[in-house]
């Protein structure tokens, strides 16, 4: 569905869970703060959980504008993290990256849904859209680059 707008929480929500599930072995988050997306769900959990689970290189990035949400109102996800955190990191970002309303998800470099303003509903995704993926995981690569901290699950990040 590349170039299609489409519309509402639910329709979201399912989008991201399709292309978590199309990853097998590389996914890229960028989100204000997971609050939306259905990321402290049960669902989104398992997903991310049989992602880790099935191949010994399977990686998750997650880079945050504000990690709050994650550490109180996501338990399973810091579960995760402290489990496979030798495959999966979360970051923060500094103040030059608070100014990004948007939020996506790339899957092995080919699979994407973008979120276009964070207080709307609206998105597109699409499967196997290489050219777009491309534009997105250098936008990641630039948000990397304003990273201020790592959430960690131990006490004083050791």
């Amino acid at each position: 569905m590349p170039d299609k707008i489409i519309i509402g929480e639910h329709l979201y929500n399912e989008a991201i869970q399709r292309i978590i599930q199309s990853a097998e072995r590389e996914l890229l988050i960028f989100d204000q703060d997971l609050k939306l997306g259905g990321f402290s769900s049960l669902a989104i959990y398992e997903l991310l959980q049989q992602f880790l689970s099935q191949k010994i290189t399977s990686q998750v990035s997650i880079i945050l504008q504000d990690s709050a949400y994650f550490q109180e109102k996501c338990p399973r996800l810091l579960n995760l993290l402290e489990i496979f955190g030798h495959k999966m990191r979360v970051y923060v970002t500094n103040q030059s990256a608070k100014h990004a309303k948007d939020c996506f998800i790339l899957a092995d470099g080919k699979h994407y849904i973008k979120r276009i303003h964070i207080d709307q509903a609206r998105f597109k995704y699409a499967y196997d859209d290489i050219a777009t993926v491309k534009a997105l995981n250098s936008r990641f690569d630039e948000l990397t680059e304003a990273i201020q901290d790592t959430v960690s699950t131990t006490p004083l990040g050791l």
